[in-house]
């Protein structure tokens, strides 16, 4: 294979601490510096969430604003990626990043259980999420949890709330949600060119699974995710020093299966994003 594989980096998320490993960024400078050090390591997209002065999770526009700053700043190019995810706010406080106008933001299209509680998505707020992202030129980065969630974006993007071409991320792998299985991994790819045929697709595995799905997507054709949101370890044995030996174990498989690591121009032109003024 010859086609580029973009790499997403999500450097810290809303749940991982320093306990779990020190390596996890929490302020907006060590975010700042995981990120540029990510993307030497050939990561083009940094999936990005915000932490308060407590470190937990905030849906803060300030705080995203300073952060998407610096990463334009020192990692000229790279594609910056807002969550808007429920662990940092609720409502359309979800969003209220939106018009600070980033390349990217996630979009869940739909519910499902974590661990310990149901990740809410309902229509409206959904609705209303896709709405601002149009709004404000911002690629929607589809989180798909589940079969439906695949089903649903296609579904949006028929009747126009949502942009096509779709960029869809296969999340493996979450306990109570899909597992890291290799038959459901390659159903959600024949389904996702089934009902989307221009779509593009990445993949994310949570914990042990993130190595595993990192393999699976590359040798597919897809793109993938890596980092210290969803996995703290390089094995089971070693925490993993830093987002960026995530993102290089990533880049080792793109070479295995002879695929280029994508460069911030070569993702920017798949994903039919702008390029930087």
């Amino acid at each position: 294979m010859t086609n580029p594989c973009i790499i997403c980096v999500a450097i810290t998320g809303s749940v991982p601490t320093k306990e779990n490993n020190p390596a996890v960024p929490i302020t907006i400078e060590e975010q700042v510096e995981s990120t540029h050090a990510s993307f030497e390591a050939g990561a083009s997209i940094a999936h990005c969430h915000v932490r308060d002065d407590e470190g937990k999770p905030t849906s803060d526009p300030e705080r995203f604003a300073r952060l998407k700053e610096g990463i334009e700043k020192h990692c000229p190019g790279m594609i910056v990626q807002l969550s808007t995810g429920g662990r940092s706010g609720a409502g359309t406080a979800r969003g209220g990043m939106l018009p600070l106008r980033p390349d990217m933001a996630s979009l869940s299209v739909g519910s499902n259980n974590f661990p310990t509680r149901v990740y809410e998505n309902p229509p409206d707020l959904v609705d209303w999420l896709a709405s601002e992202m149009v709004k404000y030129d911002v690629k929607p980065e589809i989180e798909a949890f589940d079969l439906s969630h695949i089903v649903q974006a296609a579904r949006m993007a028929d009747d126009g709330r949502l942009k096509r071409p779709l960029y869809v991320q296969f999340v493996m792998g979450v306990k109570n949600a899909m597992p890291a299985d290799k038959p459901i991994f390659d159903f959600y790819i024949e389904t996702l060119k089934r009902l989307s045929p221009d779509a593009l697709w990445c993949a994310a595995g949570v914990g042990p699974n993130q190595i595993v799905v990192n393999e699976w997507s590359i040798a597919a054709g897809g793109h993938t995710r890596t980092g210290l949101e969803d996995n703290m370890r390089l094995d089971k044995n070693t925490l993993a020093p830093s987002n960026a030996a995530l993102v290089a174990r990533a880049a080792e498989l793109c070479e295995k299966y002879e695929r280029p690591v994508a460069t911030w121009k070569q993702a920017r032109q798949l994903l039919g994003l702008r390029m930087p003024a």
